[in-house]
Parts: structure tokens; sequence; C-alpha cells
């Protein structure tokens, strides 16, 4: 339906598409410094508008507004109507909890007894 639109009107439509993706969205990929919001996420990689990204590659962060959620290396897939998708290499998910170096055996109370006073 849109290759019936004159060719003004389809870039108009895809800039606004694409305007309205980046405020929707609250992620963005942080790089030596520089940070580009991200247009979607899914399992395996993502995409960023590719005039506003340069050609990303190896260890980026992924964060969700101030929360960091993913340590990841990447590199570029492909482009696709303005945006270039980014494939996982390796994706490490950021704990705000420190990793133990041992098994915690020790089973949680389930319950409480109350006291006496």
């Amino acid at each position: 339906m849109l290759e019936h639109l004159p060719e003004d009107i389809r870039h108009g439509l895809e800039t606004a598409r694409l305007r309205a993706q980046r405020r929707s969205t609250r992620l963005c990929v942080h790089v030596d410094g520089a940070v580009f919001p991200i247009l979607r996420l899914w399992d395996t990689g993502f995409a960023v508008e590719i005039a506003r990204a340069p050609q990303l590659r190896g260890l980026v962060d992924i964060y969700d507004g101030p929360r960091h959620l993913i340590e990841c290396l990447i590199m570029a897939s492909d482009s696709e109507s303005g945006e270039m998708h980014y494939e996982f290499k390796r994706a490490t998910v950021v704990s705000d909890t420190p990793v133990r170096d041992y098994a915690d055996d020790r089973t949680p109370p389930f319950a409480y007894l109350p006291g006496r006073a």
C-alpha cells in the first residue's frame, strides 16, 4: 500500500515512525561514552537507527533508563528500512548482588512461630 504513495510522503511516514519508536523506548546502548537509543530488542540482538549510530562492534552495555541490564559482545548483522541490526555473540545479564563462589545448601525458614511474651 505504501508503494503507491509519493516518495516524500513515504519518507515523512518513515521519519515519523522512527521518531515515535525513539520516544517510546527507554532502552539505550552505551559504547565508549556515547549513548544510542535502541529501537527494538529481542533475545539474540537489537536494532538502532542507522542514521544516528556509527558501525558498532565489540563490548557494549544496554541500559533501561538508569538501570544496567546487559553487558554484551556484539557484531553487526544487517540493515533494513533505516535500522541497523546487531547480534549478540555473548550477553551477560547484570546483577545487583555479588556472585557467590559457593553453593548455598541451607533451606530458608518457611514459617515463624510466635514468641512467648
